[in-house]
């Protein structure tokens, strides 16, 4: 048996490595590849939120990854993502990989990389390297990961924001975004359009197709975490908050291109209806469940961040729940 701590709803629980440094993750992943999971995040600060690229919630070496056996206790693998110090580098620090997703490639036996990109200083805007999607490719799960390119899907019109990457069965690949188009592109708009879109990658993963989908019951909604689990794929999300927790709701479909049916908050006993004080990040499965990671924002220091886990419970008539727990134990005899 192996126990990962959750720790009370109301504190900012720390995990440490093998070194005892605290993980430094955030808004990351687990892959399982080569009989190791495999746990991945942009490192953050030690400092409060701040704008240009003074803040914590930027990154000035990369994105982070840790290897575990039992999901307890993890292993520091390096800096798998790199950014890079010289001058006109789009990878200059401080910066954004934010949301880092990797999923393997049976087809070009690759691990690719796609995270939501925000250029130096690392604020969001509505310029070039405000708001795109990077792509990295690797080799080896936890090696070092390579630059393929850096754009928008669809157009030019819709700039990137909170996004994730999901695998389907059938071994297709989508990268779901939430894509924000200002009114300097459309006077006629609200104050700002912002929707769930997904669109699917190339066999290669490492580009986009012309195939894709407005997901028009996810308007307004961020941090999409997803999974498949028989006739339907399931999406939780954020409001449009910022760091600020609020409901959580979750949607169903029959294809990651949807059409996509509001199921409402999955949270069981959230009597505060602020997703138990998280954000969802990633879906992954361990121990014959499906884990949704979630990530407690500290906007007082990024580097206390707490990373919560909650596993799914799925239900007959094809809705889902979660509920929060101080310690989720794996392998239980």
């Amino acid at each position: 048996m192996s126990v990962f701590v959750n720790g009370r709803i109301d504190e900012f629980h720390q995990h440490h490595d093998t070194d005892g440094n605290i993980v430094n993750a955030s808004d990351g992943g687990v892959i399982y590849a080569g009989g190791r999971y495999h746990w991945y995040g942009m490192a953050l600060q030690n400092k409060p939120f701040a704008s240009g690229g003074r803040g914590g919630q930027v990154t000035l070496t990369g994105v982070n990854m840790y290897a575990s056996d039992d999901l307890e206790h993890w292993e520091y693998e390096g800096v798998v993502l790199k950014t890079c110090d010289k001058e006109g580098s789009p990878l200059r620090p401080p910066m954004r990989f934010e949301r880092p997703k990797i999923v393997y490639n049976e087809n070009t036996k690759k691990y690719v990389l796609w995270c939501h990109y925000v250029g130096f200083p690392g604020d969001h805007g509505f310029s070039d390297a405000g708001g795109e999607a990077l792509v990295a490719v690797s080799d080896r799960v936890n090696g070092e990961y390579s630059l393929v390119n850096i754009s928008r899907p669809i157009d030019r019109k819709g700039y990137v924001r909170d996004s994730t990457l999901f695998k389907d069965e059938d071994g297709s690949a989508y990268f779901i975004y939430d894509r924000h188009v200002s009114q300097a592109f459309n006077p006629v708009l609200k104050p700002f359009e912002r929707c769930l879109h997904a669109v699917k990658l190339t066999d290669d993963y490492l580009g986009f197709t012309d195939t894709w989908a407005r997901l028009d019951a996810c308007d307004q909604r961020e941090a999409p975490c997803v999974v498949r689990r028989g006739k339907y794929c399931y999406m939780l999300t954020s409001g449009l908050t910022g760091w600020a927790y609020n409901r959580a709701k979750y949607f169903r479909a029959e294809s990651p291109l949807g059409p996509w049916e509001d199921m409402g908050d999955p949270c069981a006993g959230d009597e505060e209806h602020t997703s138990f004080r998280t954000q969802g990040t990633y879906i992954f499965t361990a121990d014959g469940r499906d884990v949704c990671m979630c990530e407690r924002h500290n906007t007082k220091n990024f580097l206390e961040c707490s990373y919560v886990w909650l596993p799914l419970k799925y239900r007959g008539d094809g809705t889902l729940s979660m509920e929060y727990s101080e310690e989720i134990r794996f392998w239980e005899a």
